[in-house]
């Protein structure tokens, strides 16, 4: 089944609100889509959500280098999954996110051409995944917590909380929400690489007696010593994301006993084909994974959904990106729970389910190899 086409198109969608993190704002998506179509007319959508402070690319980047894959895999087995993305990942050093619309562009393929919902493909089954939603830095105690007060409206059981602030300024923000939601309600904190490892040290620990489920990435990417040196101080568990882009880092996270959980982006790790060995090593090692995102549609959501449903290792899930947007690019795939919860729905249909109004891809740039 040899790949004839590909379609590439920029996608652009605001947000109802902007995400600030320690190094940069997450204020729109600014995406690229990928249609990946068979001599047999069997299609495979894919989507690339790139982060720069994070995955050192960007939409502009992704696009260009998306007709370079394009060309290199044209003609070949479209279910050679493995090959194809041996390929791409020798091709390209860095890129990450449109490595990952293509990997993602393939499964789907791979999985409508099986006659399998891509969760099956993958050796899974069904299983009730909910996500949190993230509340990011604010300026003030009074604004964290009217933001809190919101998603509590909303109806869901857990949130993430944006940290790394100076001093033990995040401390207030944490204990103000802990304090308005109770005792049930899950809240995690992420720092984004915000703290030293003193402020780390001395935030965990002030931050004690307010039962949080783990702190996400407190340190610099490469700060591999005191993630472990923290780890050893604190009790709350640690948890990797911009130290883990791919299955090496994985296995080096968790042999020099820096970590407790790691994260799995599609858009960091290139894709299903990379997040599949990264959990793997976390669960032989005996770590637990998380599944996140960047500010992926509810089409490469619906793909990390599949992955999270197919590898209960994956235990925590932060997919709430679409959430927030104000236009809906997607048809079918994975949708939130109306009555709220963060519960999460994918549908009983072959590959990830979802593809896009290719009207409204019509509105950006597009081109086709």
């Amino acid at each position: 089944m040899n790949i004839k086409k590909v379609d590439i198109y920029k996608l652009d969608v605001s947000r109802e609100y902007a995400i600030r993190v320690p190094i940069g704002i997450l204020s729109s998506a600014e995406n690229v889509a990928v249609k990946i179509t068979t001599e047999q007319g069997i299609y495979g959508w894919g989507e690339a959500s790139p982060f720069a402070p994070i995955t050192g690319d960007c939409q502009d980047s992704n696009f260009i280098t998306a007709g370079k894959l394009a060309a290199l895999i044209k003609g070949k087995d479209a279910m050679d999954t493995e090959s194809r993305m041996r390929e791409i990942n020798r091709f390209v050093v860095g890129q990450p996110s449109i490595r990952s619309a293509f990997d993602i562009a393939l499964y789907d393929l791979r999985a409508k051409a099986a006659g399998l919902p891509l969760y099956a493909l993958l050796g899974g089954g069904r299983r009730e995944i909910c996500t949190d939603l993230t509340i990011g830095l604010q300026d003030t105690v009074d604004e964290t917590v009217a933001f809190a007060q919101r998603i509590l409206a909303k109806g869901f059981d857990a949130i993430k909380l944006k940290v790394g602030r100076s001093g033990l300024e995040d401390v207030k923000h944490i204990k103000a929400v802990r304090q308005l939601v109770g005792p049930h309600i899950a809240l995690k904190i992420d720092s984004n690489q915000g703290w030293t490892y003193q402020e780390a040290v001395a935030n965990i620990l002030a931050m004690a007696p307010l039962n949080l489920q783990y702190s996400e990435q407190p340190l610099a990417a490469w700060d591999f010593q005191n993630m472990r040196r923290l780890r050893e101080k604190v009790d709350l568990p640690i948890c990797a994301d911009e130290s883990v882009f791919d299955d090496k880092d994985a296995l080096k996270l968790v042999s020099s006993g820096a970590v407790d959980y790691l994260n799995i982006k599609l858009g960091k790790s290139g894709g299903i084909h990379t997040g599949l060995n990264i959990n793997a090593i976390a669960q032989a090692a005996g770590n637990r994974c998380m599944i996140g995102c960047f500010a992926e549609s509810r089409l490469g959501l619906s793909a990390a959904a599949h992955l999270a449903m197919a590898r209960p290792n994956i235990h925590y899930v932060d997919l709430d990106s679409a959430f927030k947007f104000n236009e809906d690019p997607v048809l079918g795939g994975m949708t939130y729970d109306k009555s709220g919860g963060g519960l999460l729905h994918v549908p009983e249909v072959p590959g990830h389910g979802a593809e896009f109004d290719e009207d409204y891809l019509g509105r950006g740039e597009h081109y086709f190899v």
